[in-house]
């Protein structure tokens, strides 16, 4: 998180709103509630394949959001910022979503509630993280649409938010 943070000296436009610390509370809060109603008993052979397709998730979101922070390089912060020779990036993943870090983060967090095999797990974990990641998203993109103006509002019209072809 502090080798990623945005420079003032390198950023033309910096505009968080506060959706970092807000992402940050909330993982904290989300995993506390999602590990206090966590299923703790004794687990069946299912069980075991519930928490192994969590695992996969997370996999998978581990590997969308660091592909897609590779591929940002110098432009990929922490906090919501525009560098001075920031390009808008339109391929490899961003080709398909616009936002697949996120994407990426909303994977691993489902997939840890579902190892922890309890439907208010999943409920308390899932539903504040998309709402808190929709927010970020929003503040986020009317930074993108200031910076690159039109070239942005076309993007974001041939690509949807985080789920290829879906939203």
């Amino acid at each position: 998180m502090l080798i990623k943070r945005s420079k003032k000296s390198t950023s033309k436009q910096q505009s968080d709103k506060g959706s970092l610390i807000l992402l940050w509370i909330t993982i904290t809060f989300c995993f506390t509630l999602g590990f206090v109603f966590a299923n703790y008993t004794i687990w069946s052979i299912t069980n075991n394949i519930i928490a192994l397709g969590g695992l996969l998730i997370i996999v998978s979101g581990i590997a969308i959001r660091w592909i897609s922070i590779f591929q940002l390089k110098k432009a990929f912060t922490v906090d919501v910022a525009i560098g001075e020779d920031q390009t808008l990036t339109t391929n490899g993943m961003y080709k398909l979503i616009r936002h697949p870090s996120y994407l990426g983060l909303l994977l691993i967090m489902i997939g840890f509630s579902i190892c922890m095999n309890s439907i208010v797990s999943i409920i308390v974990i899932t539903i504040p993280m998309f709402l808190v990641v929709i927010y970020r998203i929003s503040v986020e993109e009317k930074v993108l649409i200031n910076e690159f103006k039109e070239n942005y509002i076309s993007y974001k019209l041939k690509t949807k938010k985080i789920i290829p072809w879906i939203f």
